[in-house]
């Protein structure tokens, strides 16, 4: 399993980037809202890093391996949400995945049917299915502050500084992350797991 590529751009597609690593190439697919910001993150020599989610793609008698490439952990993470909604495989997420995640999980969120039937490949009753398995699960994706996303793995044992790690990840300001967190501990005490309580600071964010 690839988790993660490291290399220089050689040649890049409308939909994926071919990768130089020790003088083999790789091809990564990659999802549109992601490819807008990959000159963001790669450095003067065209060099970049990349998470990757790897899956066997079976086409009659053969399979083929594919890469699909994400700039940090947090988008990679909704890729394999998104395609556990019936019917959407990695194909269909690759291409659905058009516009900013943070505006696709607040869609979500909002159960915005309009939204959602706007991305490519899915249709009304793909969107309702969307909405019914992955409301009130995406928040923390709402989070997401699109133009950046330089992120580290997440250690901590204490929801609450699993929370403050993955704002801080988002870029958040740590002050501004936890205030965000404290008061949302004060309305609603009973958080059990980190997701709850990150979706408790994007519901009060929104409210504001």
């Amino acid at each position: 399993m690839i988790s993660r590529i490291s290399g220089k751009i050689i040649e890049k597609g409308s939909n994926y980037l071919v990768i130089d690593l020790h003088g083999v190439a790789y091809q990564v697919f990659v999802p549109t809202t992601v490819m807008q910001r990959v000159d963001d993150f790669s450095g003067a020599d065209h060099s970049i890093s990349l998470r990757t989610f790897h899956y066997l793609q079976t086409d009659q008698s053969k399979s083929i391996p594919v890469l699909i490439g994400f700039i940090n952990d947090i988008e990679k993470d909704f890729f394999e949400i998104f395609i556990t909604v019936s019917g959407i495989g990695p194909r269909a997420a690759l291409k659905a995945l058009n516009k900013p995640i943070s505006e696709i999980a607040r869609a979500i969120d909002e159960a915005d049917l309009v939204f959602l039937k706007s991305l490519p490949g899915i249709g009304e009753q793909r969107a309702k299915e969307i909405i019914a398995k992955l409301q009130n699960k995406v928040g923390r994706f709402g989070l997401i502050q699109d133009r950046s996303g330089k992120t580290e793995s997440i250690k901590s044992k204490d929801i609450t500084e699993e929370a403050l790690a993955v704002l801080m990840q988002l870029e958040y300001k740590r002050s501004e992350a936890i205030n965000m967190i404290k008061k949302s501990l004060e309305l609603a005490p009973g958080a059990a797991t980190t997701e709850e309580l990150l979706n408790l600071v994007y519901k009060q964010r929104k409210i504001k």
